[in-house]
């Protein structure tokens, strides 16, 4: 068996047999209305991380992780402009040092590239992130626009985590499948959780 690499999210490493086999890239896809971020978070926590920020700023990025409820670390954020940010995010996994975690958050915008320079870019990642035994985080929005090349990125990945957020009633309710699990067993049953200030499990019993 290979060798696990705790994710620092502590609920998720015990349902996952100790975390996630070393040089893997997983894709968390979750609703832009939700607290997926506090999964990124969290996971900075577990080992020295390279924050890679499409969207927000480093600035911003590094707020919201200070300001944080979360057990979190001191991520390197580093912005990747909208000028050829395949090229960009590219030069910054080289960089990468060995057994170390990368957050790219989102990927819809590499997803928006070219499709063979998408494949390619993904292509060099696994084979660097395997390389140096490290853990690659890359998040999907699934909003209104879902880029068309998501199924590229969730065909190559190892492991997808999906978060489902939903309103019922009075309550928001958040719930984390885990379809897709190489080097290991994907999860049978979804995970109730409770997603407030930081990732913790959902022990409240539905009332039918």
């Amino acid at each position: 068996m290979s060798k696990r690499l705790p994710t620092g999210i502590d609920v998720l490493d015990r349902k996952l047999g100790g975390g996630i086999p070393a040089g893997s890239i997983v894709a968390l896809t979750a609703p832009p209305a939700s607290q997926a971020e506090l999964f990124l978070y969290e996971l900075t926590a577990g080992r020295r991380t390279l924050y890679l920020t499409l969207d927000r700023t480093e600035q911003s990025v590094a707020d919201s992780i200070v300001g944080s409820s979360a057990r979190t670390g001191k991520p390197t954020i580093r912005y990747v402009s909208g000028d050829a940010p395949l090229d960009r995010a590219g030069q910054m996994v080289k960089s990468l040092p060995d057994e170390s975690n990368l957050i790219i958050d989102p990927i819809n915008i590499l997803e928006e590239q070219e499709a063979p320079r998408y494949r390619n870019f993904l292509n060099e990642l696994q084979n660097h992130i395997y390389n140096t035994g490290g853990l690659a985080v890359v998040h999907g929005l699934e909003g209104r626009n879902v880029p068309a090349l998501r199924d590229t990125t969730e065909h190559m990945v190892d492991v997808i985590f999906q978060l489902e957020t939903k309103i019922q009633g009075d309550q928001i309710v958040n719930k984390l499948a885990v379809p897709k699990f190489r080097g290991g067993a994907a999860l049978p049953e979804t995970i109730k959780l409770q997603l407030s200030e930081r990732v913790a499990i959902d022990t409240s019993r539905d009332i039918a």
